[in-house]
């Protein structure tokens, strides 16, 4: 027997839908190349995407093709969120800090018909335009006028030539491709992750629950996450589901432009990958009363892992709640997040701080589990292996990548690549990459741990933890660090900071002092650069 429910398709046209009926009073705001403010409300946005949508049909795209965005985050990019799937069309967010060799194979490979590309940002496609084959490149305008293009059409020309009265809201089937995007391509080349109009509906209505981000009408938030990685987060998505106002910082993602709109704004949620909450948590240090962060109810992070003492710094110095997630290009991408268990709430300080440096509890619908050496671990916090994952917006293949069916187990779970562990609350925490894990003696020594501890010492600005080659003990580990501005540390001092937290077979050996740690696109450490880098180091210690 069946239920008797309306089949009500979950899609992205019903999100825009929603926005239109109930909030077209509501502000979206967005911080020009100039620097000036752009304001205007949810009705003009809907308008505008109605008319992309329109518009991209009337270039012949048809259901089912990619339109690729090469943009910094701005309203018009918002725009794009929504009107090239209410097309019918896929969205291919492109990463724009790729070399322009990867930009054109990810084009080609996800046979990209159009590109929507900001007008400052012509230089880098014009680095790899004749290797791919794009119908149309459409361009916006750092001044919002419609330039003369010449063979390309400009964004604002092509919406004003298109007719609101010619859209109809489409009917779409939910598990139609709505976006794509490709990962970073860390182990041989990107993969293309294809999301579905039901993921991406249902990881936004995640977001709005208690225990995910909470995002509600009354938030204001800034969309720190570049939108070109992982959909934002899927923040843009929850935020026009719930109403909230949308911030876009544009190209300014230094910690005074941001602090500067956080506190003019006065916005309420907001998140980013660690690197950028230490800038600001260092603007912070030096200047404490500088700015009015007192709206501010929630900031998480990601992307990495966050450590200890900079959660501790940005909430006891300066009373910002900052809270930790986990995901990845193949789960949409928000998978887990922290929320402090009840029976915690009245523990220790310390140990509430230790699980609000966890990756958390898996989202509703989401599952995980431990593979280690000898089959699925139990959760006792101290088993470690692979983490396994399996989901409701959870990717299952990879696009016109059969080579890549390794990654997914047998019985259809995902094999993220991650070390971890899951304690007897179901608390989720990520001990490594099985690439960065160092095993040495025979022991496992986790880089992330040694990480987070030495990015806890005051003079510490940045810390990577590698392992170099030793010819006893196959690998020991090497900490690279980067001092804070007007502080200093001895190689000595660090380990020393370090004794009482870790056994001694796995402190590092040494301490390598450089003027920046080199990162990957999304601002993730890479680390297979000072792997290549201190290859060669003569071994130290016993």
């Amino acid at each position: 027997m069946n239920g008797l429910m309306m089949n009500y398709q979950l899609t992205l046209p019903a999100i825009l839908r929603r926005a239109e009926q109930l909030y077209p009073h509501k502000e979206l705001v967005t911080r020009l190349p100039d620097r000036s403010i752009h304001r205007y409300a949810y009705a003009d946005f809907v308008s505008r995407a109605k008319k992309l949508a329109v518009a991209l049909k009337g270039l012949d795209i048809e259901s089912g093709e990619r339109v690729a965005t090469l943009c910094w985050n701005h309203h018009q990019h918002l725009e794009a969120y929504f009107g090239v799937p209410a097309a019918g069309a896929v969205l291919h967010t492109l990463n724009l800090r790729l070399h322009p060799d990867e930009l054109s194979y990810i084009v080609n490979h996800a046979g990209d018909q159009a590109l929507i590309v900001d007008e400052a940002l012509l230089p880098l496609y014009e680095h790899f335009a004749d290797e791919v084959n794009l119908k149309h490149v459409i361009v916006v305008s750092e001044s919002g006028a419609a330039p003369i293009l010449g063979t390309h059409t400009s964004y604002e020309e092509l919406l004003e030539g298109a007719d609101t009265g010619e859209f109809s809201y489409p009917e779409l089937d939910e598990e139609q491709a709505a976006a794509m995007c490709y990962t970073s391509g860390t182990t041989g080349r990107p993969k293309g992750v294809v999301y579905s109009h039901r993921a991406l509906a249902l990881h936004s209505l995640g977001l709005l629950t208690a225990d995910g981000y909470a995002i509600s009408e009354a938030d204001v938030t800034l969309q720190v996450v570049p939108m070109f990685h992982v959909n934002a987060w899927g923040i843009p998505f929850a935020a026009a589901l719930t109403g909230a106002k949308q911030v876009f910082p544009g190209p300014y993602l230094d910690p005074a432009s941001l602090l500067e709109l956080l506190e003019a704004e006065r916005v309420t949620f907001t998140g980013a990958v660690p690197t950028i909450w230490f800038g600001i948590l260092q603007v912070l240090d030096t200047n404490p009363d500088a700015y009015d962060l007192s709206s501010l109810r929630d900031i998480r992070v990601g992307g990495s892992a966050a450590p200890e003492g900079m959660i501790r710094g940005l909430q006891q110095r300066h009373g910002l709640r900052i809270s930790h997630g986990w995901g990845m290009t193949e789960t949409s991408p928000v998978a887990t997040v922290t929320p402090l268990p009840s029976e915690l709430r009245e523990a220790p300080e310390d140990e509430r701080y230790r699980y609000q440096a966890k990756q958390g509890l898996p989202m509703p619908f989401v599952e995980i589990r431990i593979r280690g050496e000898e089959g699925i671990s139990p959760w006792d916090g101290e088993s470690m292996g692979e983490l396994e994952i399996r989901g409701a917006w959870i990717a299952g293949a990879y696009y016109e990548s059969p080579e890549s069916s390794e990654k997914f187990t047998e019985d259809g779970w995902l094999r993220t690549g991650d070390i971890s562990t899951i304690d007897q609350h179901g608390y989720m925490e990520i001990k490594d990459r099985t690439k960065d894990l160092i095993k040495s003696g025979g022991e496992w020594i986790s880089s992330v741990e040694l990480e987070n501890a030495l990015m806890a010492h005051p003079a510490v600005a940045e810390a990577a933890v590698i392992a170099v080659p030793h010819p006893k003990w196959q690998e020991r580990p090497l900490a690279v660090v980067v001092p804070k501005e007007g502080a200093s540390a001895t190689q000595e001092e660090l380990i020393s900071y370090l004794k009482p937290r870790f056994p001694k077979w796995s402190l590092p050996d040494a301490v390598e002092f450089i003027e920046e740690i080199p990162k990957t696109s999304v601002g993730k450490f890479k680390k297979s650069k000072l792997r290549e880098r201190f290859a060669q180091r003569a071994p130290a210690g016993g």
